[in-house]
């Protein structure tokens, strides 16, 4: 590691080969799977998996909540290497 900064890697924005086709394949059940997640939502015996499943829901429709991160004393953490 060259004085704090990162070296090597791929360049950012250069999207992973590796992965990219997994994940066009993936994108091809987005609607059938919120479908499914709505469905188990809707009928699931477990109430822990009607949770699960309107959770996942949420979460891709609205982004997952923002979580706050403090300090043993309250106060919010600040991290030297963001400065």
């Amino acid at each position: 590691m060259a004085k704090g900064r990162k070296t090597g890697g791929r360049v950012a924005g250069t999207p992973n080969k590796a992965t990219a086709a997994l994940k066009e394949y993936a994108q091809q059940f987005t609607q059938e799977a919120i479908d499914g997640l709505v469905q188990l939502g809707r009928t699931a015996e477990s109430e822990q998996a009607r949770v699960a499943a309107w959770n996942s829901v949420l979460d891709r429709g609205n982004g997952k909540p923002t979580q706050a991160v403090t300090g043993p004393d309250g106060g919010a953490l600040v991290f030297s290497w963001l400065q």
